[in-house]
């Protein structure tokens, strides 16, 4: 799942017009699920930027905006309402926005309404911890399924930093050092040998 979080209102605003027209489109899979772009979040940006004195012309939420297939339906099936807008307000990743965008036939200016953090899975709490960053050179082979780019602080490829502290981060005091959870879990199934391939970050 892709974890996002919805920008402060304020940052969001700094990119708009004065009366600007706006379209919301939002996510019905990750950003619903992280409550930064399903309905709920959409009628509150909705109240916030009426408030603020612009116009909302509209909102979708497709399943997946960056489904090229869906996107594409829902800009089809609010083509009119698009033509009297001026833009459109993206809570969803940066993956959606760029879907919106490379499969629009309005050239509409296009606001980003979210930071995308990374990937993650859905944990308690509706806490999205990022487990997996994409860098397209995985190795998750030799960690026991640990990621180091996205768990270690500073993404050390190699093992633990000096500064670690009984298992503990050095940056994060309350987080489990990565390194050495990947050692003690290569460690317990007699696999620590992995560890001696040195990786170039």
């Amino acid at each position: 799942m892709v974890i996002t979080k919805q920008k402060q209102i304020e940052k969001i605003k700094q990119f708009l017009k004065p009366k600007e027209r706006i379209f919301i489109i939002g996510c019905g899979e990750c950003a619903t699920v992280c409550a930064t772009g399903g309905e709920p979040e959409i009628l509150k940006m909705k109240k916030l930027l009426e408030q603020e004195e612009f116009s909302i012309t509209g909102f979708a939420i497709p399943d997946a905006p960056c489904n090229a297939v869906q996107i594409r339906k829902v800009l089809r099936e609010n083509k009119q309402i698009l033509a009297g807008s001026d833009s459109i307000l993206v809570l969803a990743c940066g993956l959606g926005a760029q879907s919106i965008k490379d499969n629009m036939v309005q050239d509409l200016a296009i606001h980003i309404g979210c930071d995308t953090l990374g990937m993650g899975q859905t944990a308690k709490n509706n806490e999205f911890p990022q487990t997996c960053v994409g860098c397209g050179d995985c190795i998750l082979e030799l960690t026991d399924t640990i990621c180091p780019v996205a768990n270690c602080a500073k993404s050390l490829m190699n093992g633990p930093c000096g500064g670690q502290n009984k298992g503990k981060c050095e940056i994060n005091k309350e987080k489990d050092c990565a390194w050495i959870k990947i050692y003690e879990s290569l460690k317990k199934k007699d696999s620590v040998y992995l560890l001696k391939e040195i990786r170039y970050s």
